[in-house]
């Protein structure tokens, strides 16, 4: 009999209820946010077409596992932490759960952070509060984090319905934002300018470099994968609109985020990152209030994202917790989380040791997870989720072979990322994950001949 503390809940054929339109927006509007433009502006620092071509490879292979995940939520009805539990052992998917817990809280902050900067600026227009920098600017920001922490609650009380309708009307928002943004930008400067700046040599960025802080940055949507796809109409719909939504909306924004930084830094004479932020860059190309209040929605459409899966992650971790007690407990941690930036005084320095941390243990449980999987799917039922002693019990239900080939794959990360060469050409995650995946299915084709002689 299936143990109520673990029990699942799959997400039944009757409860399908996204289309093409609203997978598509999903994950566009994942992407089509302020974290996107922010990294476009860091990864600049590889040039235009360096960082094009890293942001486009980067993505594309990442969002083939954001598919191929994707799949794994649509076939079987369960979130991303819930489907752990095959590789990792019931219990020891405690390690997938609090890493995406932690992770998604980082996301919510980041984009909250970057929305009530833009909130100050409104504040600074409107009753003279001063910016987020000057003295006594931390007023301004410090409400901002409380109003944008509202919103994120009333939008979770509402319902999945009020999050769609955010998405609908965020999405026609952001792409008129990016238009805008974008007719300003080449006002200032030509393609050809932007095309033909060369970066500072203390502030260029290695390719490989470059794709590392890319591939942290689009798999972490990838452990989130299922948490939607479980809601799809058709594979189709879980697969394919999910793919296209995220590559367009991380290319458009990230785009954008690299020509504006590019772009301040031509008229300016000075690169810096920090200044790559979307409020900053509207705030310098003059743009006013309405861009602003853009830039807090994209981040509700990015946020409503992001707390579901922190919320899906907690739910596995307390089965008893309802998903929307765990969405306003997730919500209530991350408005804690926001404040660090503010207290550590240095945004871009807690930004990419964040992507440090993610792109550390992200590769190694997307890879082992998708060949699990795709090896042996037919235990995928929902008794072998809920059972002590089941399949997926393993010893005290915890898989230990795959909790040291996940420790194994962070080491690996630790040293191969710190390597000259792979910082210069291919980056460390993506050589990792094939390494990690081709050790899996090694173990996983010893364990069945293991079994086959007993």
């Amino acid at each position: 009999m299936a143990e109520k503390r673990f029990q699942v809940n799959p997400v039944g054929k009757g409860q399908r209820n996204l289309g093409r339109w609203d997978m598509f927006a999903t994950w566009f509007g994942a992407n089509a946010n302020n974290g996107t433009w922010y990294i476009g502006g860091i990864i600049a620092a590889c040039g235009l077409v360096g960082g094009f071509w890293a942001m486009l490879i980067a993505s594309v292979i990442s969002y083939l596992f954001l598919s191929l995940v994707s799949l794994m939520g649509y076939e079987t009805g369960l979130s991303t932490t819930t489907l752990s539990r095959a590789s990792f052992g019931i219990r020891g998917s405690v390690i997938p759960s609090v890493i995406n817990f932690i992770m998604f809280m980082g996301w919510t902050a980041v984009n909250t952070f970057i929305a009530a900067t833009s909130l100050s600026f409104i504040f600074h227009s409107f009753f003279g509060w001063p910016l987020f920098g000057q003295s006594g600017g931390n007023k301004g920001l410090i409400v901002g984090i409380l109003i944008m922490s509202v919103l994120h609650i009333l939008s979770i009380i509402s319902g999945q319905k009020s999050v769609r309708i955010i998405e609908r009307v965020g999405i026609i928002l952001v792409i008129f934002f990016v238009l805008w943004e974008g007719i300003v930008v080449f006002r200032h400067v030509s393609f050809h300018e932007l095309l033909n700046w060369t970066v500072p040599v203390k502030d260029r960025m290695p390719f490989g470099a470059a794709l590392d802080i890319l591939a942290a940055f689009n798999l972490a949507w990838v452990t989130s994968a299922a948490d939607f796809s479980r809601f799809a109409k058709t594979k189709s719909v879980s697969t394919v609109s999910a793919f296209w939504g995220a590559l367009v909306g991380v290319v458009s924004f990230a785009a954008m985020g690299m020509s504006t930084a590019i772009s301040i830094a031509l008229t300016s004479g000075i690169y810096n990152p920090d200044n790559s932020d979307p409020s900053t860059v509207a705030n310098e190309l003059g743009l006013g209030t309405v861009a602003m209040v853009v830039i807090v929605l994209t981040s509700m459409t990015s946020n409503a994202v992001n707390l579901q899966a922190s919320g899906s992650a907690l739910n596995n971790l307390f089965s008893r917790l309802s998903l929307r007690s765990s969405l306003l407990i997730a919500t209530v941690i991350a408005t804690l989380l926001t404040f660090i930036p503010l207290i550590n005084g240095d945004f871009l320095a807690v930004f990419t040791a964040f992507l440090d941390y993610i792109g550390m243990l992200l590769g190694p449980i997307i890879a082992i997870m998708v060949v699990d999987y795709f090896c042996d799917k037919e235990t995928y039922v929902q008794p072998n989720f809920e059972q002590e002693r089941g399949a997926f019990w393993y010893k005290g239900g915890f898989n230990y072979p795959v909790i040291i080939l996940f420790a194994f794959g962070v080491l690996l990360y630790l040293i191969l990322s710190n390597v000259a060469f792979l910082k210069e050409t291919t980056g460390a995650t993506f050589i990792v994950m094939a390494i990690v995946a081709l050790l899996y299915y090694g173990l996983l084709q010893y364990q069945s001949k293991r079994k086959a002689k007993q």
